[in-house]
């Protein structure tokens, strides 16, 4: 498996994310939207660093239970509720990204939404990983 993170320089650069990724390999993985829920079904952390780290975990675990690692992600979808509020705390984002998935950057997109199933979440992710 590889992926090929590609990033034209005729375009913005890239930071934090892939502006496309060429992926090659054998399998895979669809990752359900990830919010901060706990393993007893309830949203937990207060502030939107707190529950994008949570998110992001739980994405991350379900990715490992497939058998696979941050660097497998090709895409990922994040769906925020408060898009300004997510580019006030974009640095320490990018932070907690760095610190749990590394800097092999997937083609990402942030898009805004009223509301996420659970009334409490502040944010969602979803993704595709692509396994060897």
């Amino acid at each position: 498996m590889s992926l090929e993170r590609i990033n034209p320089a005729e375009l913005s650069p890239a930071t934090g994310f892939s502006h496309a990724v060429a992926a090659t390999g054998t399998r895979l993985v669809f990752l359900a939207g990830q919010t901060a829920l706990d393993g007893a079904g309830k949203v937990v952390g207060e502030s939107l660093p707190e529950q994008f780290e949570i998110a992001l975990t739980n994405l991350l675990t379900a990715l490992a239970a497939a058998g696979g690692a941050p660097a497998d992600l090709a895409r990922v979808t994040v769906y925020a509720v408060d898009v300004a509020a997510y580019r006030t705390h974009v640095a320490e984002l990018g932070r907690i990204w760095r610190t749990l998935a590394g800097r092999d950057y997937p083609a990402m997109a942030v898009v805004g939404v009223v509301r996420l199933w659970d009334e409490a979440a502040l944010v969602e992710l979803d993704g595709v990983a692509v396994l060897p």
